[in-house]
């Protein structure tokens, strides 16, 4: 079994965890989920890189309640899914809040190591959620029906998760992705290929982050 990472303290996150709260409280059964998944992390990371290791000792804020919320942007979503879903960001902390009132997660994640952890996360905190093991084309091309949101984070620039979510969104669903300071120009450069209405949402978590929302897309025609 993975040891716990030595250059985090329990004071260091417990700080951390009470300033990701303020920002997006959850219930006390969501919060029990989340310890059960952050304390998995934390010594996963400790062989297994998840997230980088300088956001460590902000993992609370930076990535748990980075993904948190998300779940206010479509809140009659029951089911997701997370294309890259990596060390469980949001896919995880999105199953583990969902969990209680009934919905569940699709984490689709390539990685052997990766998947192999989001299928542990999954078992300890007894979220709901299905770890897919492939590459996101088979995902969407065999999934039915398509999910009611379906979520990117640190995946690959704008205009190629366009391509990646474009079916699903054709189907119904909602895309959240979250993207840092250079929203803006991947915007412009997306719009070279496609037609789409974005909203635009400041992260709560701080720093330059945004989530892009889209509900409708379209393929610019070339001619």
């Amino acid at each position: 079994m993975p040891k716990a990472n030595p250059l985090i303290t329990t004071a260091d996150l417990a700080a951390d965890k009470a300033a990701a709260l303020r920002l997006t409280p959850v219930s006390r059964e969501t919060e029990a989920r989340l310890d059960l998944y952050v304390d998995l992390l934390v010594r996963w990371q400790a062989t297994t890189n998840l997230v980088a290791p300088s956001t460590i000792p902000q993992l609370w804020t930076r990535h748990v309640a980075d993904s948190l919320q998300l779940l206010d942007l479509a809140p009659q979503a029951t089911r997701w899914a997370d294309f890259g879903s990596g060390g469980g960001f949001p896919g995880v902390v999105l199953a583990c809040a969902l969990a209680e009132r009934g919905g569940r997660v699709d984490l689709v994640e390539r990685i052997a190591k990766k998947a192999a952890f989001l299928r542990e996360a999954l078992r300890v905190t007894g979220a709901a959620g299905t770890v897919y093991p492939m590459d996101i084309g088979d995902y969407v091309d065999s999934v039915a029906p398509a999910p009611d949101c379906v979520t990117a984070r640190a995946l690959a620039p704008l205009h190629l998760l366009l391509g990646y979510v474009e079916p699903l969104v054709r189907n119904g669903a909602k895309a959240l992705l979250l993207k840092g300071q250079d929203v803006e120009s991947e915007l412009t450069k997306a719009t070279k290929y496609w037609k789409i209405q974005p909203i635009l949402h400041r992260s709560r978590s701080g720093g330059d982050g945004w989530i892009v929302e889209i509900n409708h897309i379209d393929r610019v025609s070339h001619g």
